[in-house]
């Protein structure tokens, strides 16, 4: 690898995706033992924007006082070893798709893995808040959720008359349904927590798709794919009191959570 020197990447220290690909970047030798820094470290410099920095990762060029952000720096650091891979993506279109996704990534990070109570006693490199994204995020991941939750429902014959259209309700409305007990929140608040209901929801989504996977090949019966379900519903369940916990919202979240479901499940089947 041809290592890119007198550069410092600025990450995010609790975020994981950026804590891997900036820890690759120095292994590999892309960048320099210096060549990255937590945004919590970084010091009020005149050609930082910090604002910036938090919402797109800061490639910073001390030698010539110079930043660049998001996925540029993440192509100027990777074309210094593969300048091909920077040509392709510093096309027009590919560079424009390439920048909706990294925002698309960057401004959901935060609900899709949220900060610990340890990161919450530093400086946070938090994104702002962005309605687009977030709705875009909350429309991606119900859909993906649906499609897995209608494909499972295929190995539980009490749900066989659900659909497609019956899990996109069950999503959407469990968003509205929770809504109703954030009205003192605010609107910021409430779509933050939708947010996070989602990521629970894709989460137990994929840890559905093994099952799904494995009945491709073999039978599992009623009795395995049912007792599946109800443990990855518990860890969802866990998954959801921490991070509601961890949000500092009312925990009568969890229970009407539940309540949707079970309602949902009488009414409907």
């Amino acid at each position: 690898m041809k290592t890119l020197t007198n550069q410092t990447l600025i990450y995010d220290e609790d975020c994981p995706l950026c804590r891997a690909y900036s820890s690759a970047f120095v292994k590999t030798g892309m960048l320099d033992k210096n060549g990255k820094m937590p945004y919590s470290a970084l010091q009020t410099c005149s050609f930082i924007d910090r604002d910036r920095a938090a919402n797109e990762i800061a490639l910073v060029d001390l030698a010539n006082s110079k930043t660049i952000y998001g996925i540029d720096s993440l192509l100027a650091v990777i074309g210094n070893s593969f300048p091909l891979v920077e040509k392709i993506g510093k096309t027009a279109p590919v560079h424009y798709l390439l920048k909706k996704l990294y925002r698309f990534v960057s401004y959901n990070r935060k609900v899709i893995m949220p900060n610990t109570r340890m990161a919450m006693a530093r400086v946070q490199c938090l994104p702002d808040f962005n309605v687009r994204y977030r709705v875009c995020y909350l429309i991606f991941a119900t859909i993906l959720t649906a499609i897995t939750l209608n494909a499972y429902a295929g190995l539980l014959p009490q749900m066989k008359t659900s659909g497609l259209h019956l899990e996109i309700t069950l999503a959407f409305g469990q968003i509205f349904f929770q809504a109703l007990f954030l009205l003192h929140k605010g609107f910021r608040t409430t779509l933050d927590y939708a947010g996070h209901l989602l990521t629970v929801s894709l989460m137990g989504a994929l840890l559905l798709l093994p099952m799904l996977i494995a009945s491709r090949f073999v039978t599992l019966g009623e009795f395995v794919s049912t007792n599946y379900f109800l443990l990855v519903a518990s860890a969802m369940f866990i998954e959801h009191f921490r991070r509601v916990d961890l949000l500092g919202l009312p925990k009568i979240l969890c229970a009407t959570w539940v309540l949707y479901r079970v309602l949902f499940l009488i009414l409907f089947f």
